[in-house]
């Protein structure tokens, strides 16, 4: 079978396209046929060494197919199901995966390839972290940096939904349009700051009276970190759940006092989708609401599996809004 390798610790020049030999189940997986493999910045930080990974390894952590095999412990697939997956423990940049059957959830019939696998991972994160983390309520306001991304316009939306003024950051003035029409009542172009540390917080006190957001989504990490703990009010919470401009050094925790109470956190998806119900209840929530038409899904760039690096790049200079995916 075709499969996308990481061959060395690297950028995006380590991915080969490789034959390798079909995998086998394990007792607990399920072998699916991969119909779309989604790009995300975890995949990176893999491929990067960044996050620890044996090597080489087939890339990938989220994708939709159909069920072709079993392993003898699963009961309730069946082969022929149509499942998308995250969190698995194999790569799903390849023509075939095995797939852990815990993290596997079936796909309503009325939503397509593309959808499903465009909103699996980020749309499980925009509902954890808004309903979880820092449960979004009527009359918060909450700063979203990168809402034009793939997480960003989701959870934008979801926070909107559940009574959130939002106030997003983006780089250009397509984003913003993009940030805009998923719900946030003010975007701010980050490019056009000469120094994001000072006036950021300045332009995010501005829009709320002073008193500043009491959230902050923050899935840039080094480079917005000072801003986004400089942009809270009293007591609020900064939500630090990615780091595409690179980890953030560490902190004083003197500091969360002196900036009035706040709170630091860390959250990752596994740790909110590991246990089968909850992943259920949140994926059926996210497919139910992509499906009436509440949650629009934007896809903006899809690559053959042979251009998965080029999809890395895309992604690492932050060129691409929403999903992007790889097709095979």
């Amino acid at each position: 079978m075709r499969a996308i390798q990481a061959t060395a610790p690297g950028g995006a020049d380590v991915l080969e396209l490789v034959d390798l030999p079909e995998p086998v189940p394990a007792a607990d997986e399920v072998l699916v046929r991969v119909r779309r493999a989604g790009v995300n910045f975890i995949d990176t930080y893999r491929r990067s060494g960044t996050y620890p990974m044996p090597f080489p390894h087939v890339v990938g952590s989220e994708g939709v197919g159909t069920v072709e095999a079993l392993g003898h412990e699963v009961t309730h697939l069946a082969v022929g199901d149509r499942v998308v997956w995250t969190s698995s423990t194999s790569g799903s940049y390849a023509e075939l995966a095995t797939v852990r059957a815990k993290d596997a959830v079936p796909v309503p019939d009325v939503l397509d390839d593309d959808r499903a696998a465009a909103v699996i991972l980020q749309g499980l994160t925009a509902h954890f972290l808004t309903t979880s983390t820092f449960p979004v309520a009527p009359g918060h306001d909450v700063l979203v940096h990168a809402a034009a991304g793939g997480v960003g316009l989701l959870l934008t939306q979801l926070a909107t939904a559940r009574g959130a003024r939002v106030i997003g950051t983006v780089g250009s003035p397509e984003k913003e349009e993009l940030a805009h029409a998923a719900g946030a009542d003010d975007v701010i172009r980050y490019r056009e700051l000469t120094d994001l540390t000072a006036q950021l917080p300045v332009l995010v006190r501005a829009l709320t009276h002073g008193r500043g957001v009491h959230a902050v989504y923050d899935s840039v990490g080094k480079d917005t970190f000072d801003a986004s703990l400089a942009s809270l009010a009293r007591r609020g919470t900064l939500v630090l759940f990615g780091g595409s401009s690179g980890p953030v050094p560490p902190v004083d925790p003197q500091r969360l006092n002196a900036g009035g109470s706040l709170f630091l956190t860390r959250p990752t998806l596994g740790h909110h989708v590991d246990d089968p119900a909850e992943l259920a209840w949140r994926a059926r929530e996210i497919f139910a609401a992509v499906a009436d038409g509440t949650l629009d899904v934007r896809i903006g760039a899809t690559y053959p599996l042979a251009d998965a690096a080029d999809a890395h790049r895309a992604l690492e200079s932050r060129a691409t809004t929403g999903k992007v995916l790889l097709t095979l």
